[in-house]
């Protein structure tokens, strides 16, 4: 066999390894949630505003080679309190979760009675002179992970804004929380 020969023949053979992705796996490492579907991205705290309004979510796996991709089939979604939450008149958020309505197949969150509001305005209500602007804090979320192949995502915190806010100085329109931005 001539050098020419065997030079081809190891071109050909590193080639075909290449091809196959040698020395490389595709292994599910982790699952995140986001709001999109076509990359994804960590939504940190989420706003559920308006009577009925929805958010949808989506579960993305992260690879071992680096790659992540959308998943579907056997996903469940699952939600619960985040401990300590309260709504805007300082009452427990209440257990099992009855504002907010969850699709544990598919992701989709939607505010249903009884309507909440979990911000808090803490604008002092009696300064001179009188604050006319409202100072939001949050109150009380959800937390919503999912799972699948055996793995829990983190979890996603859901603010709900479906009722309507305190009526003071600070706050004359009655708003619940912070004006989502675009």
């Amino acid at each position: 066999m001539n050098r020419t020969t065997l030079f081809a023949a190891l071109a050909c053979a590193l080639l075909v390894f290449s091809m196959l992705g040698c020395g490389t796996t595709r292994d599910l490492q982790s699952i995140q949630l986001s709001t999109s579907n076509t990359a994804e991205s960590a939504p940190g705290t989420l706003d559920l505003a308006g009577e009925g309004g929805t958010l949808q979510l989506y579960t993305w796996g992260n690879y071992s080679n680096g790659k992540n991709q959308l998943l579907s089939g056997a996903i469940t979604y699952k939600i619960s309190i985040t401990p300590g939450s309260f709504d805007e008149n300082g009452d427990p958020l209440p257990t099992p979760p009855n504002s907010v309505e969850l699709s544990a197949n598919s992701g989709l969150l939607t505010a249903i009675t009884p309507f909440i509001c979990t911000w808090i305005n803490t604008a002092p209500t009696n300064a001179t002179p009188p604050v006319t602007s409202p100072a939001w804090a949050l109150g009380g979320s959800y937390s919503i992970t999912t799972t699948t192949q055996g793995m829990t995502s983190p979890p996603v915190f859901v603010a709900v804004a479906s009722a309507a806010g305190i009526t003071s100085t600070s706050n004359p329109t009655g708003e619940c929380g912070p004006q989502a931005t675009q």
